[in-house]
């Protein structure tokens, strides 16, 4: 709740505010001043300002009264058909409290969806397209339905830039009063990998302890692999060492409190780097890639990632 209430103190108010999507603010806020907008599905990467440009919509739109005619599920939580035929569609069925504008319903992740919720939604956002606008926010458009899909605008964010990063990291310092200098600036932009959500869940937590954030203060919140423990681990399945490289690569999650992900993602940076045939390279950049979608849709970590040694030693 914390990091909610933290998040939502530099979520942007304007359009204005909005960093690194430029293109796509021009494009929306046109929109909004023509006072016709229409349904919107807003896809990309975690933590680039899909939501809180929503968010900004309806402000834009309603004013003080963008609660009264706003209202956000996460997709994730209520996903389900009954979640769109009774929250969604009472909500949608009413026109907008105090305000000229349509109602705007946000669906946060909306690429976890069922396809049958999907299905009753395409539906719903016909019917009741003279009281309501929906605006779906997903991180896999695929997952969203082409009939959906075709009564949306559709805007592609991307990653913020370093130099977007360092803006709102300096601008977070000089409200909080933290010290941060350039170095730490470049760790927190490689950690978050332009992720601002994840950025502020770091100077969060380290603000807490100390109002000057260096390195050393950084260490116990960003866990990372180093790059020739890694390397260790590859080089012994390469050797056909798959009893040590096991045990290290478990070392290294045990001790260092890594997803399966994590781990995937380091070993994929690494092996570029290594001298080995291309063709042993692309063999193993598409096993990381299986085994990072099982990984994604629940499978066990540790067996998945034993599955890759077993097939780099083979």
């Amino acid at each position: 709740m914390a990091s909610q209430i933290w998040t939502e103190k530099y979520r942007p108010l304007t359009f204005e505010e909005i960093k690194g999507q430029e293109n796509i603010v021009k494009r929306v806020r046109a929109l909004v001043e023509s006072k016709n907008i229409p349904h919107m599905l807003f896809s990309g990467p975690a933590g680039v300002g899909k939501t809180t440009l929503a968010i900004v919509v309806a402000k834009q739109l309603h004013d003080k009264n963008w609660r009264n005619n706003f209202l956000e599920l996460n997709a994730s939580d209520s996903r389900g058909i009954d979640t769109i035929r009774i929250q969604v569609k009472d909500f949608a069925k009413t026109m907008g409290m105090h305000s000229e504008s349509t109602k705007i319903i946000l669906l946060d992740e909306a690429d976890a969806l069922t396809k049958e919720a999907q299905q009753a939604l395409r539906r719903t956002m016909e019917t009741y397209s003279n009281s309501c606008r929906f605006i779906l926010s997903c991180n896999i458009p695929s997952k969203i339905i082409d009939p959906i899909k075709s009564r949306c605008a559709i805007f592609k964010f991307k990653p913020l830039k370093k130099e977007e990063i360092e803006e709102i990291i300096k601008n977070i310092a000089e409200k909080e009063g933290l010290k941060i200098n350039i170095e730490t600036i470049d760790i927190l932009y490689g950690h978050c990998n332009g992720d601002v959500r994840q950025l502020q869940n770091i100077l969060q937590s380290t603000s807490a302890l100390s109002k000057e954030i260096n390195q050393e203060v950084l260490e116990d919140f960003i866990k990372t692999i180093e790059t020739k423990e890694v390397k260790e681990v590859i080089e012994y399945a390469l050797n056909k060492n798959f009893m040590e490289a096991r045990k290290k690569l478990l070392n290294v999650m045990l001790e260092n409190g890594l997803s399966g992900l994590d781990v995937i993602k380091q070993v994929q940076k690494e092996i570029m780097n290594m001298k080995i045939e291309d063709e042993k390279k692309l063999s193993i950049i598409e096993k990381c890639a299986d085994i990072e979608f099982r990984m994604v849709e629940g499978s066990d970590d540790y067996i998945q990632l034993e599955a890759l040694l077993a097939f780099i030693s083979k």
